[in-house]
């Protein structure tokens, strides 16, 4: 089976997302990825790749801009006809746009496209409302032009089915063999150390970051990563690590002691699974992608404030007993239902489903 994948946005949670994912795949399929830089994506990242994955650029732009998206346009309608892809699997909303109208001019059915927002655009809160009322019609638009959305939480599932009735739902994960030889070396820190990774934008909110740092002068709080917005991770008692290559960065994420998911908005974000499956209780913004993964009180916490952020992290800190067990509760759900083993083979019975029946109405999709 010939598996192509398209992505412009390549980096953070979706490029570790199509690294496991198509690296898992190639053994035993064709895979073919075509990609747009961005200032995230690792310098060299074809090392991270597979040496049977035949990448290729197409440099499309995040932005709404209708002569560049015309010229990558026709560059991706014959990409796709000259490489004849079984199954064409489009990630985030360029490429969604760009990729779904080029299938569909060359023939492709719900049954052989796929397109993962990777969290909605629409649901973006740093743009103004006429932006979003514009992006969600151009989603509802697609529609018409075929395909399959997958959504990566039940968060997203849902948002989807108001706007298409052709999707299905496949949880992201993450590859445990990965982490397990860095877990072994975790141990709690006798001075607790809070923090968190990601690119530093809007999205991610370093703003109330900053504002629960404020709130513990006396602990050590980490951003691993860099961003445009790292002007406002003021407080004095927060280190931003800067671009770290994703096994350092994964080395750090171990050092924390609490992990904070303070974004606005997600899919359902890869380095929280990560957070998770190292035994790090997590306290997350009460939004869609968080919540999916965290029981409350459970194996993490959702908060809406910072008065509840400080009430969890003072609750963590305070009582060795409640931390051992959101911990414990923390691993032992990812293990239960965020590996990536068990991602991968629902892709491939997606993929094979589409191929051998030319449906995927049997799919099955759980709530």
């Amino acid at each position: 089976m010939k598996i192509m994948h398209v992505v412009e946005g390549f980096g953070g949670g979706v490029y570790s997302f199509l690294e496991d994912l198509c690296n898992s795949l190639s053994e035993y399929n064709e895979i073919v990825l075509v990609y747009s830089r961005r200032d995230q994506t690792p310098d060299r990242f074809e090392e991270d790749f597979c040496k049977n994955i035949k990448i290729i650029n197409l440099q499309m732009q995040r932005k709404i801009n209708f002569f560049d998206d015309a010229k990558n346009f026709f560059k991706l309608l014959n990409i796709i006809k000259n490489e004849k892809p079984d199954i064409l699997h489009l990630h985030s909303s360029k490429a969604g746009v760009l990729g779904r109208i080029s299938g569909k001019i060359l023939g492709y059915k719900n049954w052989n496209m796929f397109y993962n927002p990777h969290g909605y655009a629409f649901l973006q809160e740093n743009i103004s409302y006429l932006k979003r009322t514009l992006y969600s019609v151009i989603e509802r638009t697609m529609f018409l032009f075929g395909g399959t959305t997958i959504a990566v939480s039940k968060g997203e599932y849902l948002e989807g089915k108001k706007i298409t009735k052709n999707i299905v739902r496949i949880d992201n994960s993450i590859d445990d063999d990965e982490l397990k030889e860095i877990v072994k070396e975790s141990k709690y820190s006798n001075i607790p150390v809070i923090g968190t990774i990601g690119r530093i934008t809007y999205q991610k909110n370093p703003e109330l970051f900053n504002k629960i740092a404020q709130e513990f002068p006396k602990l050590t709080f980490i951003w691993i990563g860099d961003g445009e917005l790292k002007s406002k991770l003021t407080s004095k008692n927060i280190y931003v690590t800067g671009w770290k290559k994703r096994y350092e960065a994964i080395k750090l994420m171990n050092k924390l002691d609490i992990y904070l998911q303070t974004s606005l908005w997600e899919g359902l974000p890869i380095a929280l699974l990560e957070a998770m499956y190292m035994g790090k209780p997590a306290i997350v913004n009460d939004v869609i992608g968080n919540r999916d993964v965290i029981i409350h009180n459970y194996n993490g916490f959702t908060s809406r404030s910072v008065d509840e952020y400080k009430k969890y992290i003072n609750m963590l800190i305070g009582d060795r007993e409640v931390y051992e067990s959101v911990s414990n509760n923390s691993k032992k759900y990812i293990e239960d239902n965020h590996l990536l083993k068990d991602m991968v083979q629902k892709y491939n019975e997606l993929y094979s489903m589409g191929v051998r029946y030319r449906t995927i109405e049997n799919f099955p999709v759980e709530l």
